[in-house]
């Protein structure tokens, strides 16, 4: 416990210097008409999560170097474009970099290459999907927390991966969130928080489910998953608008600016949400493949069955005020 405890304290006084130096250098969000934010908030803060999976490297034997590397590489280049704003044909050759690596921490076969190719992209598409997902206080720290204990939890009965893997950014977000859960958040993840969280969930559900030959660990991001993935067919179909740039069409942006509801209830609702599934999959990753599936494929149809009917709720409830 004292070496946890040390841990917290350490991260507590980063985030606290990484703040004073944020406002000292203007490394800022400004508030525009796609933002739910204000005020000027720094950006950043979650600068923390990449260095607790360092000290993790660092005082653990150094393991899972090449997850470690992709980790550095590609949270160097996220801090710099929330400093500098860079051009996505500089981020995405390091985000790829980034997930071959971990395909190849997890000793992921190069053939077919087809199927290699798939879990790139699929790789790709986390990471960014909780990049996407970071646009309210609260939701990448509740929403990772959660997702992070369901983790943990199968762990503890697995024993795939070290547990201070886990708690070790457990405990960064637990520190983060003393700046984000608030009404008025003092800073935001940035790209460098929400990309490096990505990062390690990524390595995580896809070693779990190599391993432990379960589909169902992908659902544990099935929340964030429904909402992003619909989110994006959503635009493509029907708006035509580039899917990198940013938007408001989100369910969980939707909930904030239609409903009026607070940051952190709808933040709370996508956490308590992945905990129900988060259940239902500690019951069921041991069934046999076949039942795995069936259930796998039953919830992805309710999420979108539940995406499209509140996207049409809320569609009504916009006419009914554009009328008024």
């Amino acid at each position: 416990m004292e070496k946890y405890f040390f841990i917290l304290v350490l991260l507590a006084v980063i985030s606290f210097l990484y703040l004073k130096l944020a406002v000292k250098f203007k490394i800022i969000d400004k508030p525009n008409q796609r933002s739910s934010h204000t005020k000027i908030t720094v950006r950043g803060g979650g600068i923390i999560f990449p260095i607790s999976i360092l000290l993790f490297f660092f005082l653990n034997d150094y393991q899972y170097p090449y997850f470690l590397l992709g980790v550095f590489l590609i949270s160097v280049v996220s801090f710099l474009d929330d400093i500098y704003t860079l051009s996505s044909k500089i981020r995405f050759p390091f985000q790829f970099l980034a997930v071959f690596l971990i395909l190849y921490q997890v000793s992921f076969p190069f053939a077919p290459i087809y199927l290699f190719a798939f879990y790139l992209i699929m790789g790709i598409g986390v990471v960014n999907m909780f990049n996407f997902m970071d646009g309210i206080n609260g939701i990448t720290g509740i929403y990772s927390i959660c997702v992070l204990l369901g983790l943990f939890v199968i762990n503890r009965s697995e024993h795939l991966v070290d547990d201070n893997l886990i708690i070790y950014p457990l405990l960064s977000l637990i520190v983060f969130g003393f700046y984000n859960f608030r009404r008025k958040a003092l800073f935001f993840a940035g790209d460098i928080g929400s990309i490096a969280i990505g990062m390690l969930v990524f390595f995580l559900g896809f070693l779990f489910a190599v391993r432990l030959s379960s589909p169902l660990i992908i659902l544990l991001v099935i929340v964030y998953g429904a909402d992003a993935g619909n989110t994006i067919l959503y635009r493509k179909l029907f708006t035509k608008e580039s899917i990198f740039e940013a938007h408001r069409h989100h369910i969980y942006q939707k909930l904030v600016d239609v409903y009026k509801m607070s940051h952190l209830k709808v933040a709370g609702i996508y956490g308590i949400l992945q905990i129900i599934i988060n259940l239902v999959i500690y019951k069921t990753y041991t069934l046999d493949v076949s039942s795995q599936f069936l259930i796998f494929f039953g919830l992805i149809v309710g999420f979108i069955i539940a995406y499209v009917l509140l996207f049409k709720t809320i569609q009504k409830k916009v006419a009914l005020n554009n009328e008024s």
